[in-house]
């Protein structure tokens, strides 16, 4: 993570805090928690009450498909870390295998983790879908506004992160995958400081389907890091930045460190029969590395001359509910 390389980074390492023991008043899950699973804590929740309500789950591997309702109050779920500061010592894993293709009624029901609640947080908590290669598999289905992720691992191949709806926040995660893995319509999205890993190359990291040129959706890669994910082989070249699923989509990929696995187009079509290029914005700013050396040629792209503030994208009262110190 490009962030890690400054001294600010490693100060900010020998600062990190642990977090190895619930929060008073919060709904425990684990080997010593009240609840075995996860859904189970969820589900003894309050729908109704606008006070603020958490969950604790200690380290572990929970292989279940976690659905959270829509709440009247705030949510905050933490994992047991010894390393609050990112994603990197997490040992909380939420797993689940499904797909399209193993009859998944849709998209959104592949999600390992589906998150219907507003003004909802999430820790230092991996969130996988293991199905693999081959068919949409959602590891995280974000539907509403001030959903907030920090230090949170996001797995899957193809359709990882679906952010659909609302302002969401994503800070000092990992976000993996090979194909659209991120993609929706209507949420403006903003992920910092984190590291998007690849998995194999032909396909692309976003697939905005804004749905008109009134929505205020966007996706913003801001100081990101994008690399082949450890352990995977993905040639040089064969990785794009986004693809449009509707001809509305809009992207912005700034300050960011891009490595050679990065098209020289930076940006592909939709399909060789659908371009959706006519009204996309597809834009870049401020990036380094050797993949930002001749990126981004695309026609239908652009080079930006600044870059986009967070306050454009989720509103001039974000630090509101954006935990700041997840911004490098």
């Amino acid at each position: 993570m490009r962030y890690f390389l400054t001294l600010a980074s490693l100060i900010g390492s020998v600062l990190a805090t642990a977090r190895t023991s619930a929060p008073s008043g919060a709904l425990t899950v684990g080997s010593s928690g009240t609840y075995s699973t996860i859904q189970d804590a969820v589900d003894a929740l309050s729908t109704s009450t606008t006070s603020a309500q958490s969950i604790f789950i200690y380290s572990g591997t929970y292989s279940e498909q976690v659905t959270i309702p829509k709440l009247a109050g705030a949510l905050s779920v933490y994992g047991y870390t010894k390393d609050t500061s990112d994603y990197t010592n997490n040992v909380v894993n939420i797993e689940h295998s499904s797909s399209l293709l193993s009859g998944a009624a849709n998209d959104e029901a592949t999600g390992t983790v589906i998150n219907l609640s507003a003004s909802s947080s999430f820790y230092n908590i991996n969130i996988k879908n293991t199905y693999g290669k081959g068919s949409q598999a959602i590891a995280l289905a974000a539907y509403n506004s001030k959903q907030a992720y920090y230090g949170v691992g996001l797995y899957g191949y193809q359709d990882t992160l679906l952010a659909e709806t609302g302002t969401q926040f994503y800070g000092k995660c990992y976000i993996e995958g090979a194909v659209d893995f991120i993609f929706g319509q209507s949420a403006e999205a903003w992920i910092d400081s984190s590291d998007i890993g690849v998995s194999a190359g032909g396909g692309s990291i976003t697939a905005s389907g804004r749905t008109s040129s009134s929505s205020s959706s966007w996706y913003v890669l801001n100081n990101v890091n994008i690399a082949a994910a450890s352990g995977s082989s993905v040639s040089s070249g064969t990785v794009y930045l986004g693809r449009p699923w509707t001809e509305y989509a809009r992207v912005m990929v700034q300050n960011s460190e891009l490595s050679t696995i990065i098209n020289s187009a930076g940006w592909s079509v939709w399909s060789t029969s659908t371009s959706n290029t006519e009204a996309v914005t597809f834009e870049t700013y401020g990036n380094s590395g050797s993949g930002a050396t001749s990126c981004c040629t695309a026609s239908f792209s652009t080079k930006a001359s600044s870059a986009l503030a967070i306050t454009t994208v989720l509103g001039s009262d974000y630090s509101s509910w954006v935990d700041t110190s997840y911004i490098a």
